[in-house]
């Protein structure tokens, strides 16, 4: 088939090709906190600085070994080599709308904000849990960080300790005590 034919993805980086959890709401802000603008910078300066110049390196030398059409090399090189691209413009542009929060200037609100750790126990099961309230692209459950436009975090938001907290989970509807607040 002709490579004129086949569609080649447009390269654009709207929120509709993003994973559900990674879209920001309309209007909203990209909050983020120190840390996790930190590690998005460091894996933008690997990116660019260290996987792409290695990747085109190989893909020059792929492309000097003659028929370029099943040189895998070659091919896999310009595969890679377009999502990396990809990548880089994502992490630009999540960069360039990040508006970084320092927990630490919300201390003494004594209300959950962006950035607090809270510690919530389960009215039914008396379980406890601590979560920190954190920006889209750092959420990360098994650490205990969740997206602050999760059901979640959206309940917490202004309650103060022993306030009570209804939230739709998926599970039904679920109801939980503040125990907590601390920024870290």
């Amino acid at each position: 088939m002709n490579k004129a034919f086949v569609r080649e993805d447009s390269g654009e980086d709207d929120d509709e090709a993003l994973a559900p959890a990674l879209r920001l709401p309309p209007g909203s802000r990209n909050y983020m906190t120190r840390r996790g603008h930190h590690v998005l910078h460091e894996e933008l300066d690997q990116l660019v600085r260290v996987e792409r110049p290695r990747l085109v390196e190989t893909v020059a030398w792929a492309a000097g070994n003659g028929d370029r059409s099943e040189n895998g090399d070659y091919i896999y090189g310009k595969k890679r080599l377009r999502e990396i691209d990809r990548r880089i413009r994502f992490l630009i542009k999540r960069l360039e709308n990040a508006t970084v929060v320092n927990p630490a200037e919300q201390e003494n609100t004594g209300q959950v904000f962006f950035g607090a750790t809270v510690t919530i126990c389960d009215a039914q099961g008396g379980e406890e849990q601590t979560w920190q309230i954190v920006g889209v692209d750092e959420a990360d459950v098994s650490a205990g960080r969740i997206s602050w436009i999760s059901p979640l975090a959206r309940a917490l938001l202004k309650a103060r300790i022993g306030d009570l907290v209804r939230f739709m989970s998926p599970a039904g509807v679920r109801e939980i005590e503040v125990v907590d607040i601390a920024y870290r």
